[in-house]
């Protein structure tokens, strides 16, 4: 028994060991004045600690330590407690000159085991030159060389759609309470603005020989839009000030240091002038207006298909530039397809030379006809900034072997190969009128002519067989039934063009209720069935008397489910959403051509 207790309490030990991830970190201020005392500690999570070792901090003057602190933190976490140990050592230092300095990490021994901390770098600016270190004057004035605002820019001279960084960046040495500015009203320009944290994280930055507390307040990456010298205007600020002033009460100003006030202060950025080159002659016919650096890549679906059946031709843009402003490239499928909207999926980030990653477009298309065709490559034109020329790159060609399918196709008319040939006869051949030609003697009157009785003949023709229609069509239309099982695929194909920009727009709970929509509206209506007697099961049942195939039945009745599931599963929604949207699109396809009325 007591090798079984000892046993468990070896396994417990160990366990606990590996479940405990020991952590140790150094931390420090990056920014420091030379002269000025800062802290720095190495923590880790364990109070059973040894052998505790720091590198020679050469760079830097060693006023304190290290001084050892332990403690406990405890954490509650969904009715979970946890408790934590940790050890923590401190050295006061001091920067003696400037400069960028970096101290190794330092190591220490926990249950045997040696860990080594992270590095620290830490900059050292040079020592204030003026006479007053924060310049908070009794007078209740604030200078413009206390607080300002600069607007910069990272370049002058560009060409147009070319990325420039617009930077607002804050100068203080004094307690800035608030700060609130205009938006840059940037004629001229495509601005997209660079997300920063609300809660601003001040630094010092040495500064025309003075030291302030700085922080990035607005940035903008614009896209010039015309050639020529731009203009960015001066943008107004009010800033609010809490400064002290000496108390004539000389017991409040030893016990309280005297009283604050508030204090407004207006801040003007100044003007700034860009000059955008227009772009060099001889842009290509194909040229999409995207201005950076990218590449080009493509894949498609399948090569080998039947007809009714889709195909997808994926293009991949990557790169950097105005991704947001390039034009869809246009894909040369044969006339004999059915073509649908392409899919634009943006996947770029905002970084100072402009949007970086990638542009995904989906090209879906199905064909009508059987044969073999030839999808040419895909062009895409663009302005290269490094060799600032004209670039143009290109897919591979597609060849798609097209089988015929199930269902009616359009059939072709006799002694022609294909759509085009009717289009060419219509164009350019006509035929030579051969026989007698009747010719007409000079001031034959028309009254009492064939052509005279025609005019009277020809209407009443016309207007009873206009009766005749009409009246087949309305009679056509009172079936209530027949008009919507006519307009089935019609509405069906609206929803999933619908669907389709919701797919874009990744608004995925709507976009799955329109699929559902056009789901089960189009076997209604392709079936006639109210609403009310719609489920799966008689759907499957309604099916089968149609002679619908078995597979294809499954196929309606999965894509049903799919949909379903797909809305509340967790998981990668995007491609989630494109499998359902091709699935639908494709049974729809075919239950159209199976279902015969």
């Amino acid at each position: 028994m007591r090798k079984v207790i000892l046993f468990f309490i070896l396994i417990s030990t160990v366990i606990g060991a590996w479940a405990d991830e020991i952590t140790f970190t150094a931390n420090a201020p990056e920014v420091v004045v030379s002269g000025n005392q800062f802290r720095l500690s190495y923590t880790i999570n364990s109070q059973k600690v040894r052998d505790f070792r720091i590198p020679n901090i050469k760079d830097f003057q060693v006023l304190m330590g290290p001084t050892r602190s332990s403690g406990y933190s405890t954490e509650m976490h969904n009715g979970n407690v946890t408790s934590v140990s940790y050890t923590t050592f401190t050295y006061i230092l001091m920067g003696e000159k400037e400069g960028t300095y970096t101290i190794p990490g330092a190591t220490i021994m926990v249950s045997g085991n040696n860990y080594t901390s992270n590095s620290v770098t830490i900059k050292v600016l040079p020592k204030d030159q003026s006479n007053d270190e924060m310049n908070e004057a009794a007078s209740g004035n604030v200078s413009n060389k206390d607080l300002f605002i600069t607007a910069t820019i990272n370049k002058t001279n560009v060409y147009e759609q070319e990325a420039v960084l617009l930077t607002y960046k804050v100068y203080t040495r004094v307690n800035l309470t608030q700060l609130h500015g205009d938006t840059p009203d940037l004629k001229g320009f495509h601005t997209q603005e660079v997300e920063l944290p609300q809660q601003k994280n001040f630094t010092p930055e040495h500064y025309n020989g003075r030291n302030y507390n700085t922080t990035i307040w607005q940035q903008f990456v614009l896209f010039p839009q015309q050639s020529g010298k731009l203009e960015i205007p001066s943008l107004s600020f009010e800033g609010t000030v809490s400064q002290r002033i000496a108390s004539a009460d000389p017991f409040d100003a030893f016990f309280n240091g005297g009283n604050y006030v508030d204090i407004k202060k207006n801040l003007v950025t100044p003007k700034l002038t860009i000059n955008v080159k227009e772009l060099p002659a001889g842009k290509p016919t194909n040229f999409s207006g995207g201005v950076g650096e990218f590449t080009l890549s493509s894949s498609i679906s399948t090569q080998e298909l039947k007809t009714n059946d889709a195909v997808t031709i994926k293009l991949v843009i990557s790169g950097t530039g105005n991704m947001k402003l390039i034009n869809t490239p246009e894909v040369g499928f044969p006339q004999d397809f059915e073509i649908y909207d392409p899919k634009v999926d943006n996947k770029f980030n905002l970084t100072r030379n402009g949007l970086a990653g990638n542009k995904v477009i989906e090209y879906l298309a199905i064909p009508r006809h059987a044969g073999t065709y030839t999808i040419p490559p895909i062009e895409f034109s663009y302005f290269d900034l490094k060799s600032q020329s004209y670039k143009t790159l290109k897919t591979d060609a597609y060849t798609l072997n097209v089988a015929k399918g199930e269902g009616n196709s359009d059939q072709v008319v006799a002694n022609f190969t294909s759509k085009e040939d009717l289009k060419v006869l219509g164009q350019d051949i006509r035929y030579i009128k051969t026989g007698d030609t009747r010719l007409t003697q000079k001031d034959d009157y028309l009254f009492g002519s064939t052509s005279y009785w025609l005019w009277y003949i020809i209407p009443l023709v016309l207007f009873i067989a206009f009766m005749v229609i009409y009246r087949k069509q309305a009679m056509e239309n009172a079936n209530v039934a027949k008009v919507r099982t006519k307009k089935a695929n019609k509405v069906a194909a609206k929803r999933m063009k619908n669907a389709g920009k919701l797919l874009a727009e990744k608004k995925s709970e709507a976009f799955y209720d329109e699929v559902l929509k056009a789901l089960w509206g189009y076997i209604s209506d392709k079936l006639s069935m109210p609403v009310s007697q719609l489920s799966k099961d008689n759907i499957e049942e309604e099916l089968q008397k149609h002679q619908v195939a078995d597979e294809l039945i499954k196929a309606f009745i999965d894509t049903l489910n799919d949909c379903e599931f797909a809305r509340y599963a967790p998981g990668n929604q995007d491609e989630k959403m494109d499998k359902i949207y091709s699935s639908a699109i494709d049974v729809i396809s075919k239950m159209e051509n199976s279902i015969k009325r």
